[in-house]
């Protein structure tokens, strides 16, 4: 299985963007996920979880810092899940990665229990 992010980019302080993430693989691979994870690790920092997606109950959680603020999403026949961000801020900035969950619909609650991850996508938000 190959996760792709793309979307990132440079964005003035409560501006948008939407991140995706492509994957693709064997008909096995793709059905074999459970979830979908979005991760972020700003520069001299840990990496932390920002949402996650159950592909069984399309059950969702966010990280306190970007509720309200951003949705997670899926487009099945795409084998594509979307980051919607709006109302950035300056501490939003960080390279963002996605990450697969395999054989579980429960959006795990360690970064380890996932299986597959993407190189991520850099998103700066700044005036």
């Amino acid at each position: 299985l190959q996760l792709v992010e793309s979307g990132g980019g440079l964005v003035q302080p409560g501006g948008s963007l939407t991140l995706s993430c492509a994957a693709s693989g064997t008909k096995q691979d793709l059905s074999d996920i459970g979830v979908i994870g979005w991760f972020r690790q700003a520069p001299g920092k840990d990496r932390e979880g920002v949402s996650c997606l159950s592909f069984g109950s399309g059950g969702t959680n966010y990280a306190d810092s970007v509720t309200g603020r951003f949705t997670i999403s899926r487009d099945s026949a795409k084998n594509t899940v979307y980051l919607q961000m709006n109302s950035l801020e300056v501490e939003d900035t960080a390279v963002y990665y996605c990450a697969a969950d395999f054989g579980t619909y429960k959006c795990p609650s360690q970064e380890s229990l996932y299986d597959a991850w993407g190189r991520g996508t850099q998103v700066t938000v700044s005036s």
